[in-house]
């Protein structure tokens, strides 16, 4: 009992440290390769990787009515395209450090929404959580001053908080088809079906793209984008999450920011500030706060 408990929860862990690669690899993808030709071998890494998925709950695909596609599609568009298109172009334009921290906000972000549209209580540790995530950032912003090697830090920022915002969509609309299908093979046909929504856009860029150019630490970047980050990830994390109590589950939520942090740090090699460490304490505990929320429900 004990080995599977610690099997469950390094499941979790994982998954989060996973997720949290996302930033600092996404930054490096945006550099060597246009944003939507990435998110089409994004996704279709990805889809290949959860085919497994796919085989193994085949028998509910039949039974999936038109509510289930519709939520799937709107997964696709806003959670697999739209957070990734905003993903690549945000981080081409704002640091590790700052794309991390926005990041950071997800769980704020994504429990407001379950406010306004999932009719969810509002409590103290929300609103708190909220105000402290909207703080951290600032921090990090304003700390930045003109010394960010990005391009324009905080239109980047803004939108790799508009990645945030798709990504507390897909949360918000995955609970509710998760109620009738199993998140992973949720994840396994959202990638699939965002296949065709990136290849116009993807088709359009090729023509003025040099495949050439793009070195192979890219190519190892962009293929963990799609095999680790969207595949690995989901597999970990919703493998664990299946064992694991929602108080459980909940307390690994932070672990998915810090290892945003440190791979940023590792793999861009940002120089550290001490802004940085004030502004992520602050969306931290933002990040507690709201696993202390789910812990509690």
């Amino acid at each position: 009992m004990t080995s599977s408990r610690g099997m469950i929860r390094l499941q979790l862990a994982a998954g989060m440290a996973t997720f949290g690669s996302a930033t600092p690899v996404s930054r490096l993808v945006s550099q060597a390769m246009p944003v939507f030709i990435a998110g089409a071998l994004r996704v279709a890494l990805g889809t290949f990787a959860l085919m497994p998925a796919l085989i193994r709950h085949r028998k509910e695909l039949g039974r999936m009515g038109r509510r289930d596609w519709l939520l799937v599609a709107i997964i696709a568009l806003v959670g697999m395209f739209g957070f990734t298109a905003f993903m690549l172009y945000g981080m081409k334009l704002t640091s590790g450090v700052a794309g991390a921290t926005v990041m950071s906000t997800t769980p704020a972000v994504t429990a407001l929404g379950s406010i306004a549209f999932l009719g969810e209580r509002p409590t103290w540790r929300k609103v708190v959580a909220v105000g402290l995530a909207i703080v951290g950032v600032l921090v990090i912003q304003l700390g930045q001053g003109g010394s960010s090697e990005a391009g324009n830090p905080w239109l980047g920022a803004g939108l790799v908080f508009c990645a945030v915002c798709c990504e507390a969509t897909y949360t918000i609309v995955g609970k509710m088809a998760a109620k009738d299908l199993p998140p992973v093979l949720v994840a396994a046909l959202a990638a699939a079906v965002s296949i065709p929504i990136f290849l116009p856009f993807a088709v359009w860029q090729w023509t003025t793209f040099d495949i050439s150019t793009v070195g192979w630490p890219a190519w190892v970047a962009l293929t963990w984008y799609g095999l680790g980050t969207l595949a690995l990830g989901s597999w970990l994390w919703y493998a664990g999450l299946a064992h694991a109590q929602g108080s459980v589950a909940a307390a690994f939520m932070g672990v998915m920011p810090a290892s945003a942090l440190a791979l940023s740090y590792l793999l861009l090699g940002e120089p550290f500030r001490w802004v940085h460490l004030l502004g992520f304490a602050i969306v931290f505990a933002s990040v507690l706060l709201i696993s202390q929320e789910h812990a509690q429900g």
